[in-house]
């Protein structure tokens, strides 16, 4: 079993629908892009030319990084990490602002997204760091460590782009699969909800209602300490929590951030300003009916209706186009994708490469799971592209790199055995 070469031991299923999904988004951004006068697929002044040199790169590129040996993505995270935070703060010198946000470096006439290549390095250096943890973040310092991992690129992002910075946050579940205690993860459950609630609840119902889960909780939960001062403490937390929401929400946030919320939880909205995307995306996916107008036949897509449909809103174009067989195919092989690297997950000898390899799933899982619900106004509008599938080198080649790591990690297993 010693020795074998990659291409024996890759897993060509994640492979072909990595090919697969790939093909298809070119399919909708060739369809999203195409002008009155339709020139050569190659021609970099379109869009869809532009990606297609993409593509084209990532096959060079995936060669690269399973020809790699397995054990230097091992043994170099702390650098990946340091040269990714470095060129994330760059980008307050030498960044490019695109629509008010400074996300880019302008090389030639392409851009460069760092925040998307730092999601390799930070998966790394948290798999580097669990993998070499004796506690498997059973202490605190252990704890405070792998989350101050996920916390530096998501401050430093966050100050450049919220989308972005919030997906790291996913990379919390990676952390519970390896033994953090539940408590986190339901105490960014309760936040969340707490925030929701109190823009569209008034203040005193929420009150009521913690005061009862309280209340039922402390009498009917023998488990855990019951100390009635601590209730208390956590009660009254959650209270002054609510009432700063309002504060947060008139004070720090930004318009188009509350813009997106007011859409979200369903506010009155002007539809030819702040809920003009939202409601032009549901109109081209709605357009589509059971089978789709056909391809280069939305006329919603042809008319331009949706803004940046070849971007974030990419799979509207496949739900005008494809109808909803489509759309459903198109979400099966990316169910799919996540499936098998599940499973490649659970396969694995290494805790680095378990690690990583969750880490992979879970950014490419929160990518799909916040661009569909984006598009249908289940989530607010963030600007997070379809892993694969939307316009832009970075995502692309990004994606590609995060995924061909742990695909060349999985491969190597055979000879660790």
């Amino acid at each position: 079993m010693k020795n074998q070469s990659v291409k024996s031991t890759i897993d060509w299923i994640s492979i072909l629908l990595y090919f697969v999904l790939v093909f298809a988004g070119w399919l909708n951004i060739y369809s999203a892009s195409l002008p009155v006068e339709a020139t050569s697929f190659f021609d970099l002044n379109q869009i869809y030319g532009r990606q297609l040199l993409f593509i084209m790169f990532c096959i060079p590129l995936i060669i690269l990084v399973v020809s790699i040996d397995a054990k230097f993505y091992e043994k170099y995270p702390m650098i990946f990490y340091i040269i990714g935070i470095l060129s994330i703060l760059g980008l307050m010198v030498f960044g490019k602002s695109v629509k008010g946000q400074t996300n880019w470096y302008q090389i030639g006439g392409f851009g460069i997204q760092p925040s998307e290549f730092v999601k390799t390095t930070t998966a790394l250096l948290l798999a580097k760091f669990i993998s070499d943890s004796q506690d498997a973040l059973s202490t605190f310092k252990d704890q405070l460590i792998a989350l101050a991992i996920i916390g530096v690129p998501t401050l430093l992002i966050l100050q450049h782009d919220t989308g972005s910075a919030m997906l790291f946050a996913s990379l919390i579940f990676v952390l519970y699969r390896e033994g953090l205690p539940s408590w986190y993860l339901w105490t960014a459950f309760i936040t969340i909800s707490l925030f929701v609630m109190s823009l569209i609840i008034k203040p005193g119902f929420i009150i009521g209602a913690i005061a009862l889960v309280t209340i039922i909780h402390f009498v009917l939960n023998k488990k855990i300490n019951r100390n009635p001062f601590l209730y208390l403490g956590l009660s009254a937390l959650m209270i002054a929590f609510v009432f700063s929401v309002d504060y947060v929400y008139d004070e720090v946030l930004e318009p188009h951030q509350k813009d997106r919320i007011n859409v979200l939880i369903g506010e009155d909205v002007n539809l030819q300003r702040e809920g003009y995307n939202l409601n032009q995306s549901k109109i081209a996916i709605g357009s589509g009916g059971w089978f789709g107008k056909g391809f280069l036949e939305g006329t919603q897509t042809k008319g331009g209706f949706v803004p940046e449909q070849h971007t974030d809103y990419i799979f509207t174009t496949v739900g005008e186009e494809w109808g909803f067989t489509g759309a459903a195919v198109i979400i099966t092989l990316f169910v799919c994708l996540f499936l098998r690297l599940i499973y490649l997950c659970e396969q694995q000898k290494s805790r680095f490469t378990r690690v990583y390899g969750y880490s992979v799933v879970c950014f490419l899982f929160i990518h799909f799971a916040l661009n569909i619900t984006m598009l249908t106004g289940l989530f607010p509008t963030i600007g997070v592209p379809l892993p694969f599938f939307s316009y832009g080198g970075s995502s692309l080649l990004a994606f590609t790199i995060l995924l061909f790591i742990f695909l060349k990690l999985d491969a190597n297993k055979v000879n660790e055995w």
